[in-house]
C-alpha cells in the first residue's frame, strides 16, 4: 500500500450503495445542510479498510455489506483555513488536511431496514438524516472543499454506478 503523504490525517471513506446504485449520504449533526458519505479516522495501529467496516456499523447500523472495489492510493484534501484552525484544536495536530482511503460497499441485504443513525457502536451519533443520491448529487451536495475528492471517487467506482431506473441523473 502507498505511504500516507506527510502532514495529513489518515481516514477513510465508504461510498455505501443499495441495490439500485444509489448513494448514501447523510447530513452530519454539527454541520446542517452538508451531505457527506460515511467516513472516518483510521486510529493507530488500524487497517483502513477495518476501520471502514467498524465505523459503517458503527454510525449507519449497517452490517450486511460487501466491499465490491477500493481506491488504490491515498486521495488527498486540505482544510479551508477556519476548518484547520478547530480541527487541529480538536484533535490536538498540525494536519493540513485528510488523506483518504476509499471503499465502494454494497448493501448486500434490504437497503433500508439495517440504518439506524442512533449510535449502535456505542459512540455519539454523527449524522441527523441520511438518504439515497445519485452519484453526481453526491458531489453537488458535498462541502466545497471535499467537491474534488468526492469526483475522483464517483470517477472510479463509475464502472460499478451503472444507472438505474429510479436515478434521475444521467452523468453518471
Amino acid at each position: 500500500m502507498e505511504s500516507l503523504p506527510p502532514g495529513y490525517r489518515p481516514h477513510f471513506g465508504i461510498c455505501l450503495v443499495n441495490h439500485d446504485n444509489q448513494v448514501f449520504v447523510a447530513s452530519r449533526l454539527n454541520v446542517p445542510g452538508a451531505w457527506q458519505m460515511p467516513q472516518g479516522a483510521i486510529e493507530d495501529g488500524e487497517q483502513p479498510r477495518e476501520a471502514a467496516i467498524l465505523k459503517l456499523r458503527e454510525e449507519t447500523g449497517v452490517v450486511s455489506a460487501e466491499i465490491i472495489d477500493e481506491v488504490p492510493n491515498w486521495l488527498t484534501y486540505d482544510f479551508p483555513p477556519s476548518v484547520k484552525a478547530k480541527v487541529n484544536r480538536l484533535w490536538g495536530g498540525e494536519w493540513h488536511g485528510q488523506a483518504q482511503k476509499w471503499f465502494l460497499m454494497r448493501m448486500t441485504r434490504g437497503d433500508e431496514e439495517e440504518i439506524n443513525l442512533a449510535s449502535s457502536g456505542g459512540g455519539d451519533a454523527g449524522f441527523a438524516e441520511w438518504k439515497w443520491a445519485a452519484p453526481d448529487e453526491v458531489v453537488e451536495q458535498a462541502v466545497e472543499y471535499k467537491r474534488p475528492t468526492y469526483e475522483e471517487v464517483m470517477t472510479k467506482f463509475r464502472p460499478h454506478l451503472r444507472e438505474s431506473p429510479k436515478s434521475k441523473s444521467s452523468k453518471w
